[in-house]
């Protein structure tokens, strides 16, 4: 449901390919600029490191998270990879998963209690059937065995009496306690599926159930769509590593954040390396990288050691985001460094990084790993949020039964208002009432799915 005063939808963009979008986006980027600088109508986009004199406007937040998306070329292909069932939670199937065997492969008894053979009452053999052993022997009319849930079931059995509908005589007959039927608490083989079925079809999540499913068909390994690979690069000169802030400098949060954060939306993290406010270091390791995503923190900007921009025009990367729309994280950035290599500039305030995360690294690597876009949902607010005048806002929300309570301490500086989130809401330019419908975005440990895999 949409509340009163939400913007309309962005632009449907589905017809548009990652080019055409990009040109929409330079379009409005050079609106912007002729608005703040005088550039005249018409005149070529700017190259990577130029930055214009006045604001950038940057790409509204609905439309970067659609770039992001579509931002790999069709003809930049990953190849399968077989992956072992431990190592396969939350990739995508590149290949249906056919059952290997009849399930169950033979038929078992669905209960603990007897086997028995034609009508009662039944004489009891003296030793029983218990699953995992060899086929036991056939059952005549009159005649019962004990069976363990599980169990194969002896051939010419009519049903399984459960243990609580039997009683045995002082004769050592089984007697039924209630009416049976033929068939009663057997699972015949192929009951689930015979050997050929498509149990999932190519692009089916792996879950928990998934694994479960594919190791009772028979399956060692499963053929997937493999983890985008992505590379932290940790700018600035001013970050420790250990013990309290002191003399100017500041303990680096992005650096332990980023990892396990990248890793909960699918990626697998090869390397996290510290450049500082190196140029000529930053060029070396973006060109070096073989991740598929590379992803900076801070240095987006328009400082003096700001080396982002100017490195990726050096490089001939092509920008598909140069700003966005939102806060905390407006200079975030989205670049195509190589033909199946991307780049994400992330601020280097903590929850603008996060910022730029959701916005711009959830969707690319939810594209390489081909993994289906969640569904978007809203929630009432249980307080009024203060919005941007143009820009939307992220705010960090925890959610109480159907309502999303904003929480304080959200600055692009902070993570005290992350840290306790489920997830972040989307606020529109000029904010929102108390009880107005708002997008929520989860945060991927905050929710039942597979990505809480960190490992």
């Amino acid at each position: 449901m949409t509340a009163p005063g939400t913007p309309a939808p962005a632009e449907d963009t589905d017809d548009l390919d990652v080019e055409e979008a990009l040109a929409l986006v330079r379009e409005a980027h050079r609106e912007a600029e002729n608005g703040s600088t005088g550039q005249a109508p018409g005149a070529a986009p700017r190259p990577a490191g130029a930055r214009p004199a006045g604001r950038h406007a940057g790409t509204p937040w609905t439309r970067a998270r659609e770039i992001a998306a579509r931002a790999v070329r069709s003809g930049v292909r990953r190849d399968p990879v077989s992956v072992p069932l431990h190592d396969a939670l939350g990739l995508v199937l590149a290949a249906p998963l056919d059952a290997l065997t009849d399930l169950p492969s033979f038929d078992t008894s669905a209960m603990d209690g007897w086997a028995v053979a034609g009508p009662g009452p039944w004489q009891v053999r003296d030793e029983g059937v218990l699953a995992g052993q060899a086929p036991p022997e056939p059952l005549t009319d009159g005649e019962a065995v004990g069976i363990a849930t599980g169990a194969r079931i002896p051939a010419d059995t009519t049903a399984v009496l459960r243990t609580e509908h039997g009683r045995i005589d002082a004769q050592g007959r089984l007697h039924a306690t209630r009416d049976m039927l033929h068939g009663q608490d057997i699972r015949p083989r192929g009951q689930e599926c015979r050997s050929g079925d498509q149990l999932l079809p190519v692009g089916a999540l792996v879950t928990p159930a998934v694994l479960g499913l594919a190791a009772a068909a028979g399956y060692d390994t499963l053929t997937a769509v493999p983890r985008p690979r992505a590379e932290v690069l940790v700018l600035g000169d001013e970050l420790l590593t250990g013990g309290l802030p002191h003399d100017g400098l500041i303990r680096d949060a992005l650096g332990p954040m980023l990892p396990p954060w990248l890793r909960a939306l699918g990626a697998e993290v090869v390397a996290v390396r510290r450049v500082g406010d190196d140029a000529r270091a930053l060029r070396k390791a973006i060109t070096g990288s073989a991740a598929d995503l590379v992803v900076t923190t801070g240095g987006t900007a328009a400082g003096p050691v700001d080396h982002v921009h100017p490195v990726l025009d050096r490089i001939g990367a092509e920008l598909l985001v140069d700003g966005v729309m939102v806060r905390p994280g407006h200079p975030m950035l989205l670049a195509r460094t190589k033909d199946d290599q991307h780049l994400v500039g992330l601020p280097g305030n903590p929850l603008a990084a996060v910022s730029g995360l959701l916005t711009l690294a959830e969707p690319l690597l939810r594209t390489l790993a081909a993994r289906p876009a969640p569904e978007p949902y809203t929630l009432p607010l249980r307080d009024a949020v203060q919005g941007h005048p143009q820009d939307t806002r992220l705010v960090p929300v925890v959610l109480r039964g159907d309502h999303a309570v904003p929480l304080h301490y959200n600055g692009p500086a902070m993570l005290r208002g992350i840290a306790a989130a489920d997830a972040l809401a989307v606020v529109p330019p000029g904010g929102a009432r108390p009880g107005e419908e708002t997008e929520l975005l989860d945060l991927p440990w905050a929710t039942a799915g597979i990505g809480v895999c960190f490992t």
